[in-house]
């Protein structure tokens, strides 16, 4: 409870933390956007920038997330003992977003994205009432994946805004390819733009709920220790999400090179801005 206090003592960093993980999950919207006027997908930036964002999201875990988590455990206990919990932290996060990939049906897996022109394309050969249920399906998948991104997200920003910020950052722009998967399908099986960009608005909401489940159900719970394990399965999801998820769409958009490339300009930027932050 003492923890929980600390947390709320400084109100100014609870509120950041809750509005970079909000405009993090709403960059969803920004998909749909896209895929209302977009002809067809920019696949060299695209694949590129999802190579950047995980980049990011590894770097920052291995090199400052996880030492962190270490930190925090070893104020309570041996080093050695902070090194097993935090391993162990580290794995259960990596887990625990496997299991959760595990659940969603592979033919509605977000991580499955498709191009803007192929979706469309899906429209000649599929009725609109299984497009809906594409759509349909695919927000509700990819509100399932955000959730524990958002617990993430929050979790960093509250700890340091300046590790928070980048990784929000690196999440917006792997949603944003999320959004046109639920926008293009539905707005093509009901015509209505509206109720496209609403259904992918909402799936992204998903991401800010899961900073508010961290602040109100677990952030009452923590200690250092705790905090720290907590920490340690930050690390292991971004880092799941990065091998499991960015990395294939990234290649899968253009040429597997780009991706790398990104991927080495992500750990670059993140390590120059470690420095001179």
């Amino acid at each position: 409870m003492e923890y929980f206090n600390d947390i709320w003592a400084n109100y100014n960093n609870v509120l950041l933390a809750l509005g970079i993980t909000l405009l993090a999950g709403l960059a969803t919207g920004i998909g749909s956007t896209i895929a209302f006027f977009a002809k067809k997908t920019n696949t060299k930036f695209l694949s590129t920038s999802l190579g950047f964002s995980a980049g990011v999201m590894i770097y920052i875990s291995f090199v400052e997330i996880f030492p962190e988590a270490q930190g925090f455990i070893s104020e309570e206990v041996s080093y050695t003992n902070a090194q097993i919990i935090a391993i162990g932290g580290f794995f259960f996060g990596m887990l625990l977003i496997a299991l959760i990939d595990r659940l969603v049906p592979a033919f509605e897996n977000p991580h499955e994205i498709k191009k803007v022109e192929e979706i469309k394309e899906s429209e000649e050969e599929n009725k609109k009432r299984k497009l809906y249920r594409m759509g349909m399906l695919s927000a509700f998948a990819i509100a399932i994946h955000n959730f524990p991104e958002g617990i993430a997200t929050f979790l960093v920003a509250l700890q340091d805004i300046k590790l928070g910020l980048p990784i929000a950052i690196a999440i917006a722009i792997h949603n944003i390819p999320e959004g046109i998967a639920i926008s293009v399908p539905i707005y093509h099986a009901t015509g209505s733009r509206k109720k496209a960009f609403k259904y992918s608005f909402l799936s992204g909401l998903a991401e800010p709920l899961g900073a508010v489940f961290a602040l109100l159900i677990l952030a009452p719970f923590l200690n250092q220790v705790i905090f720290g394990f907590v920490f340690a399965s930050v690390a292991g999801i971004m880092v799941f999400i990065s091998i499991d998820e960015l990395l294939p769409a990234a290649r899968e958009y253009g040429r597997p090179h780009l991706a790398i490339y990104g991927l080495i300009a992500g750990m670059g930027v993140m390590a120059v801005s470690l420095i001179l932050l």
